[in-house]
């Protein structure tokens, strides 16, 4: 029997990268210039300001990625307009953007490119008002926009709030595969490495009892149970590979629940990134998240 095809995937722009480009990551021209390309997908990271907006920053500390100091939560959007990019710790001449100059952008180009919002909020907030805030500033996206976040029980207050908004569930605060390209973070969550060599701070993973396959089928379930309507689960791509190593294919197991599996971060010029994303395609993922979009999408289609 002839196998048929497999279907392209789609491919994330990872905080707006784009090959060759030299924008600084989360940046506006780096948003504009995957807009022009066409892009599948382009993700930003996005955290509360004290008011009005969101800023396109990873971390809660602006002078971590900015030219500002301070929580971001207490930066006003006012204040927020005056800051620079920080890459590598050295200032450049690139405004940190907000949300809402990005959904602007968006909007001037009706194209098929959807937005996916990494939401970097995870401490829960003391009133709706944020949550709200975020889905006044989206809404006019409609379909073309995506909230994932570590933080279901964020999400899940959101969907309260905006019910007509994608979902996407990033499960590893509660399951990982040991990284061993660079050094964990001891406060990094699940904290406890398991009987079946995964950080996993579940019971289940106190002792080795069933197959491998079989505490990762279950370990499955239960994540997804905890935001079953979200449409889409973001997965690292070690850990993927590594489950499927041990007998279990979380790609499969999410398409029979009617949701689909993104892979991050899979960078062409990393040898086991691109082993990786030949062999989580064949294995039916749906999405990867990349730096190098455009040759991360040439490798896909020659496998």
């Amino acid at each position: 029997m002839t196998a048929l095809p497999l279907r392209p995937p789609l491919i994330v722009h990872h905080m707006a990268a784009l090959d060759g480009q030299s924008f600084p990551p989360n940046s506006l021209e780096g948003v504009r210039a995957a807009l022009d390309r066409g892009a599948d997908f382009i993700e930003v990271d996005v955290t509360a300001l004290a008011d009005e907006d969101y800023l396109l920053v990873h971390d809660p500390y602006l002078e971590s990625e900015t030219t500002g100091t301070g929580p971001v939560a207490q930066c006003t959007a006012r204040q927020a307009s005056d800051l620079r990019c920080k890459v590598n710790g050295a200032a450049i001449d690139f405004r940190v953007p907000t949300l809402g100059e990005v959904v602007a952008l968006f909007e001037e180009h009706p194209a098929r490119t959807r937005l996916q919002l990494d939401f970097k909020n995870v401490v829960p907030f003391t009133a709706e008002e944020p949550l709200l805030r975020l889905a006044r500033l989206i809404e006019p996206l409609g379909e073309r926009v995506i909230v994932s976040s570590e933080a279901d029980w964020q999400l899940r207050r959101l969907r309260k709030l905006a019910p007509w908004l994608e979902l996407g569930f990033d499960i590893h605060f509660y399951i990982g595969w040991p990284d061993t390209s660079h050094p964990r973070d001891p406060a990094e969550y699940p904290r406890q490495l398991g009987a079946y060599g995964y950080y996993d701070d579940h019971p289940l993973a106190s002792r080795r009892v069933w197959p491998a396959a079989d505490y990762l089928a279950d370990r499955c379930a239960t994540l997804m149970a905890l935001l079953p309507e979200a449409s889409t689960l973001y997965i690292n791509h070690r850990f993927l590979a590594q489950s499927l190593e041990d007998g279990f294919n979380w790609a499969a197991a999410l398409h029979a629940a009617g949701m689909k599996c993104d892979a991050w971060t899979l960078d062409c010029g990393d040898p086991a990134a691109e082993a990786n994303a030949r062999r989580l395609l064949a294995a039916g993922v749906d999405q990867f998240t990349t730096n190098t979009p455009l040759a991360l999408r040439a490798l896909l289609s020659t496998t």
